[in-house]
């Protein structure tokens, strides 16, 4: 028994285009409803406005195909701290859910899903499935 297979490597490449997209996009998705929620710190803005941001970093190249990571990356120096610090007496005039571990309803919260079913929103509809 014979078996040919012929693989379409534009559609391959567009498959491989459309995760990549559909990763930044949920991660885009993710910073916007983070802003949305309220729940960093705010005292000027500084650190979620403009020291938060999506990153792509290509991680090693194997054959000629890139593996890359997107992550959501708040690079000010006080983020680690107040992340992990729920007793401190945070503002709440601008944000009015500030608080730390910002990050835990998407993570074991009610929004736990919101980056699987986002991705598969946005895969699905960028790879034309």
């Amino acid at each position: 028994m014979k078996v040919k297979v012929t693989l379409n490597k534009a559609v391959i490449q567009r498959i491989s285009d459309a995760a990549k997209a559909a990763a930044v996009d949920t991660m885009e998705q993710l910073y916007t409803d983070l802003v949305n929620s309220k729940t960093m710190p705010f005292d000027s803005g500084d650190m979620q406005n403009n020291q938060t941001f999506v990153a792509v970093e290509v991680e090693d190249i194997i054959n000629g195909v890139e593996n890359y990571s997107v992550s959501l990356v708040t690079g000010s120096p006080q983020a680690r701290r107040l992340y992990y610090h729920p007793e401190y007496n945070f503002q709440r005039g601008k944000n009015t859910n500030a608080g730390a571990y910002w990050l835990e309803p998407y993570i074991s919260g009610n929004k736990k899903n919101f980056i699987r079913d986002k991705y598969t929103e946005l895969f699905r509809r960028r790879a034309g499935l």
